[in-house]
């Protein structure tokens, strides 16, 4: 998926050690990304205040399609650096290609996964007689060491599940409730989708050195004991063993993000993950001069088709520092 948004800001990232244990409301953004697509999505990531959780920088919710497009919206090529892309379809399908020359669709229960590394052109098209607007997009910040790597893309058609007494969950990344997902990962994260049945109270094992927070994606629910609505991302810093989660609407469905607070600084702008403005600057002008040698054109589209990169804005990109709150108590 690609960040069209006009004039996207900067986001700028700077590292930091584990914060402990949070209780923190970030209400996600409202974001028209404008244009013909017509398209508006919720982002929870990146914050001011919270640019990453773990490795996890970027989160949009994708909530239907317009009433000009209702059956979705088509991502036309764009290009990405420095990341991993992660697409949870909610329902419909979605067809994916990308300059490696992958071409697979992905329906819901399926997950698509594609390293960027030193660069990667992708495009995302609904397939016709299937409603697709409706998913969650993010991404993942590649670990300097591993930022110049080849593209490569990876679908899993079959992930692990796992259940606890009233509650369901899929393993998208890393390892939760004793399973693993065999999606890679280059530093240490957790992704997963748990739905929680009507009235279940369980009690959700963490790993301690992990930051996490909740996405509730329908439903309801409280979280160590806090109400948890839909619409803002619940954080709860790290050094925590486990979670109480207890459904409050007759039925919740969730998203679980989780990993070690990556120890690294980030710039972030547009469709790229990088470590300074000239890293950016230079991705950008490799785009819009199409450098086939880094973004290669994608099968069955036309270089008419490339979204053209917006400008840079009017300043040098630098870090800046995360800030949490106050501890929970």
């Amino acid at each position: 998926m690609s960040d069209l948004e006009p004039r996207p800001e900067e986001a700028l990232c700077e590292s930091s050690g584990r914060p402990g244990p949070r209780a923190e409301f970030f209400p996600a953004r409202e974001v028209p990304l404008g244009g013909v697509r017509g398209v508006t999505v919720f982002r929870s990531l990146p914050q001011r205040d919270l640019p990453t959780v773990g490795a996890w920088c970027f989160l949009d919710h994708f909530d239907g399609g317009s009433p000009a497009n209702p059956e979705g919206h088509d991502i036309d090529p764009h290009p990405h650096i420095g990341l991993q892309t992660v697409t949870w379809p909610l329902d419909g399908r979605i067809r994916h290609r990308d300059s490696v020359g992958s071409d697979v669709e992905i329906a819901p229960g399926q997950l698509n996964l594609m390293t960027s590394g030193r660069g990667i052109a992708h495009s995302e098209y609904r397939v016709p007689g299937h409603i697709s607007g409706h998913g969650l997009q993010l991404w993942v910040a590649l670990p300097d060491e591993s930022r110049g790597i080849a593209p490569h893309f990876e679908q899993h058609r079959d992930l692990p599940e796992f259940t606890l007494p009233g509650l369901h969950g899929v393993v998208l990344m890393g390892s939760l409730g004793g399973v693993t997902s065999p999606a890679r990962a280059y530093t240490p994260i957790v992704g997963a989708d748990l739905r929680l049945e009507a009235g279940a109270a369980v009690t959700l094992p963490l790993n301690p050195d992990f930051e996490h927070a909740v996405l509730v994606i329908e439903g309801g629910l409280s979280v160590d004991d806090t109400d948890v609505a839909p619409g803002s991302l619940f954080y709860l810093g790290s050094d925590r063993e486990s979670l109480r989660l207890h459904d409050a609407t007759g039925g919740a469905h969730l998203l679980l993000l989780g990993g070690e607070p990556f120890g690294e600084d980030l710039v972030m702008w547009w469709n790229f993950v990088a470590r300074s403005h000239e890293e950016i600057e230079q991705a950008r002008n490799d785009w819009e001069k199409h450098d086939v040698g880094r973004f290669a054109d994608i099968a069955g589209h036309t270089p008419d088709q490339r979204i053209p990169a917006p400008p840079l804005p009017g300043l040098h990109l630098k870090p800046r520092k995360r800030r949490c709150g106050v501890p929970h108590e």
